[in-house]
């Protein structure tokens, strides 16, 4: 890998080490390298497991065909998830664990077999799919105030933070495309959608990571989380925060944050 690659990584784990987000990684590539961008993200991802993390699936992101036009792109991108990002159903985020997170609802699969494939169809997702569970992922950017474009988010794991899943159904009992969310902060209703919003299906957005990764021989294995990718408007978030996603079909899936005042 280059020392871009090398520099752009070292950048991004400091950054998240010291709780001081970075200025963009961008400039250290040309223009929209997103290839360049895969490769730092790799490279932390490999440093993550070498380290102790282990990997439990994939989180997609850019589903929504208006951040695709805001970023410049024509298609969503993934990163990865590692065991040490899940949080339980109705848990607590620590004060200060993350940077900047923001809050976004999802539909999460869970693999039953492998998808190895690289031309996977939402077929071959729902016939591998052990169980469905509504999600939040609280995402996050190492970069300074949310200064991205494709390159950025793809090299800082797409701008992962943490999860929660909530209660986990067999994939017969719901049709992901036509859920609807609803997002609360409180009593307040802050974001809502469909299924249809991500990319017209989640099972098409998992597909399209299925082959995606297939195709870099890195393929899916059965147990992988898969978030698919928010089905509305992401939500900065304030310490004290409580957050509750109700999506119908699925139940609903709630995280707390935790005031300054309780950090140690």
């Amino acid at each position: 890998m280059s020392t871009a690659v090398h520099k752009a990584a070292e950048l991004l784990a400091t950054a998240a080490a010291t709780g001081t987000p970075c200025s963009p990684v961008r400039d250290l590539f040309a223009d929209g390298d997103i290839d360049a961008a895969y490769d730092v993200q790799r490279l932390t991802t490999e440093r993550l497991v070498t380290s102790g993390h282990r990997l439990v699936g994939r989180k997609i992101g850019l589903t929504s065909p208006a951040v695709q036009r805001q970023l410049g792109v024509d298609q969503p991108d993934f990163g990865a998830l590692f065991d040490t990002m899940a949080v339980a159903h109705d848990g607590v985020v620590p004060a200060g664990r993350l940077l900047q997170p923001k809050v976004e609802a999802e539909v999460a699969l869970v693999l039953g077999a492998d998808l190895t494939g690289g031309d996977c169809t939402p077929a071959d997702v729902r016939a591998a799919t052990a169980t469905v569970s509504p999600a939040l992922e609280i995402v996050d950017s190492r970069i300074a105030g949310w200064d991205i474009t494709i390159v950025d988010t793809v090299a800082d794991n797409a701008s992962s933070g943490l999860f929660v899943l909530g209660d986990s159904l067999p994939l017969g009992d719901v049709e992901p495309a036509d859920v609807g969310m609803q997002l609360y902060r409180g009593a307040e209703l802050v974001s809502q959608g469909t299924g249809r919003d991500c990319l017209g299906d989640p099972l098409n957005a998992a597909a399209w990571l299925a082959s995606t990764l297939a195709r870099r021989g890195e393929p899916l294995r059965a147990g992988d989380v898969v978030l698919t990718g928010a089905l509305g408007p992401m939500v900065p978030v304030v310490p004290g925060d409580v957050f509750t996603a109700v999506i119908s079909g699925l139940g609903s899936v709630r995280v707390s944050f935790a005031l300054e005042s309780d950090a140690s």
